[in-house]
């Protein structure tokens, strides 16, 4: 038992599980700020431009409830498109958001080019060379 605490241990304190922790927690917040942002600021604009409602009312009333007085005795049942369209919405507005945030940091932490080093002088051609080295050689064998 206590091998098996010490893994876990070892495994929850990874630099990877708590980053992925930190991760999710600042998601959750950060869901909770585009929905906000979409609720509050962006489907308003978008009922004003379907005529005043409020978007999250549209449905497709499949049944119709049944109520004696407040007393509900049968609900309603509904397909609920417009909070599944607000829904989509939320999910494009965090999608886009994402992507800006990913190539925003992607931008700060790509590594720039080193300088290209001089280019060193150039030496002499590998016929030049070997033309050399005959050169000398044929020379020894004149001296000898």
């Amino acid at each position: 038992m206590k091998k098996f605490l010490n893994e876990f241990k070892e495994f929850a304190m990874r630099g990877n599980v708590v980053d992925m922790a930190v991760g999710v927690i600042i998601g959750a917040a950060f869901g909770k700020i585009v929905t906000s942002l979409v609720n509050d600021i962006i489907m308003p604009v978008v009922g004003v431009l379907t005529g005043g409602t409020n978007f999250t009312e549209y449905k497709w009333v499949i049944k119709e409830g049944v109520t004696q007085g407040t007393e509900i005795i049968t609900p309603e049942v509904a397909v609920t498109w417009g909070a599944f369209v607000q829904t989509i919405v939320d999910f494009l507005i965090i999608a886009f958001c994402i992507f800006v945030a990913i190539k925003f940091i992607n931008k700060l932490s790509r590594k720039k080019e080193p300088e290209p080093a001089p280019a060193a002088p150039a030496g002499p051609t590998q016929e030049e060379l070997l033309t050399e080295i005959r050169d000398l050689l044929r020379k020894d064998i004149e001296k000898k």
